[in-house]
């Protein structure tokens, strides 16, 4: 799994290490007050190994490609500490694909995850996190949880969305790697809140040099460049 050399750690010296405690795909599509009028949040864990392919995980769906899907959203992830914390906090479980997410890690941030860093799972995928997910209604109508949207938004635990560099398969209890991770140090979380010029300067600066494209989500994000008076 070897990446271009000079854009990040290369494969011999990742960055960390996590496991992949679930793997969920869409359970039932439900019907929904959206203007889609269905959602595919209803993720839960599966057994066994299932193939990733560019568009996202076999046999899932994304009802709402706009928003929740395409191939820089393929996958959605979401760290085991951060359910943890929402769980102390609501006071209920939050059990693998309840956030509508595809993958449940522990040991691997996702919030605070850095966009473009890459991550290998099981014995050939690799994955690029792109962006933050970003709370809708939908989210707020499958919790059930008042003001949810809000404080949502407020903890910026979100999770990343990630698109898919090479496919294969992935199970529960692999290992998850993080192979590089760009030197700009723009987090998910970042471009949640809002990038600073300074933040977007340096991601603007690495896709230049990178080659790499930025996700369309996240040039939305990134002020306007400064000019001068």
């Amino acid at each position: 799994m070897s990446l271009s050399p000079g854009h990040g750690q290369p494969e011999s010296e990742p960055v960390a290490r996590g496991r992949l405690d679930a793997v969920c795909i869409v359970h039932a599509l439900k019907p929904d007050a959206g203007a889609v009028g269905t959602t595919a949040i209803d993720k839960r864990p599966i057994d066994g190994p299932v193939k990733v392919r560019k568009m996202g995980l076999y046999a899932d769906v994304q009802v709402d490609r706009e928003h929740h899907g395409g191939h820089d959203q393929a996958v959605y992830a979401y760290s085991e500490a951060e359910a943890g914390r929402w769980g102390a906090e609501l006071g209920r479980e939050i059990p693998a694909g309840l956030f509508g997410e595809n993958l449940r890690v522990s040991g691997i941030e996702t919030s605070d995850a850095v966009v473009g860093e890459r991550w290998a799972i099981g014995k050939s995928v690799v994955l690029e996190v792109t962006s933050p997910r970003i709370p809708c209604s939908t989210f707020a109508r499958h919790l059930g949880e008042e003001n949810w949207v809000r404080r949502f938004t407020e903890r910026g635990d979100v999770g990343c969305f990630l698109k898919v560099v090479r496919t294969g398969k992935i199970g529960p209890g692999d290992e998850v790697v993080v192979l590089s991770r760009p030197g700009h140090g723009v987090r998910v979380r970042d471009i949640f809140v809002g990038p600073t010029q300074e933040q977007a300067n340096r991601l603007l600066e690495h896709q230049h040099a990178s080659g790499r494209p930025l996700p369309d989500k996240v040039l939305r994000t990134l002020p306007k460049p400064e000019t001068e008076h």
